[in-house]
């Protein structure tokens, strides 16, 4: 596929592009087609208080991310806490991160780099692979380097898509319940003798004291049509 191409794809705004997943396996293939000598790669997205999403182009390289995060200890967790590029050039003689070395080396893994992207707030880890020694060392200066900047900023406009996406379903949920909200605002009005101000402080106080939505209580107080609610609403009301 063009380079053109496959920086499109990045634009796609369907609800299934725009989840971690998606973007991560997307990114991972990429990397592997445009690295000479790679023969796999891993992504990670680390964003405080929530999930670590991942992608690898081969199973077996899950097990290589899964024990760096279980340890602490790998070439992932050094470039999340540096913020740079951390590579081997050749594991069989590199003496750091021991169970991830062995686990590395059983696979036919000779050499490996993880390139680190942050925005706000948020770190994606590319992460490639060579059954050869000393075959990633100028990886962190070429197309893998604009790919992951660009799946970064594509991540972060994912996050505020979805966060506009929940903000607009909160919105229509309210402006559907404004009616029967406004309508109750009415009957306790009419009950109670009082403002809108207070009828509403009257409906939000009983959806407080009894865990239940405020549409909710105001419909219940509509299909009653104040009947009965004379006294407790009085009571609410001082």
């Amino acid at each position: 596929m063009p380079a053109h191409e496959q920086v499109d794809r990045w634009g796609d705004e369907s609800p299934e592009a725009a989840l971690p997943g998606r973007r991560l396996s997307e990114l991972v293939e990429q990397a592997v087609r445009c690295t000479a000598d790679c023969c796999g790669a891993s992504s990670m997205v680390s964003e405080a208080g929530t999930e670590r999403p991942a992608a690898v182009t081969h199973p077996d390289l899950a097990g290589l991310v899964a024990v760096q995060l279980r340890s602490g200890d790998g070439p992932i967790p050094d470039a999340l806490e540096r913020g740079e590029p951390v590579d081997s050039a050749d594991l069989l003689r590199d003496e750091r991160w021991p169970e991830y070395r062995a686990m590395a080396l059983d696979s036919g893994v000779r050499s490996s780099v993880t390139l680190p992207f942050r925005r706000s707030g948020l770190t994606v880890t590319l992460s490639l692979y060579s059954f050869r020694p000393g075959a990633l060392e100028n990886t962190s200066h070429g197309p893998v380097q604009a790919l992951g900047d660009l799946a970064a900023s594509c991540l972060v406009r994912d996050r505020s898509y979805r966060a506009a996406l929940t903000e607009l379903g909160h919105l229509g949920t309210a402006l559907r319940s404004r009616p029967v909200v406004d309508q109750a605002c009415g009957i306790v009005m009419h009950v109670l003798g009082c403002d809108a101000d207070a009828a509403f402080g009257v409906l939000r106080r009983i959806s407080q004291g009894t865990n239940r939505k405020l549409a909710d209580v105001a419909s219940g107080v509509v299909s009653r049509r104040g009947r009965g609610l004379e006294r407790d609403l009085a009571a609410l009301l001082n």
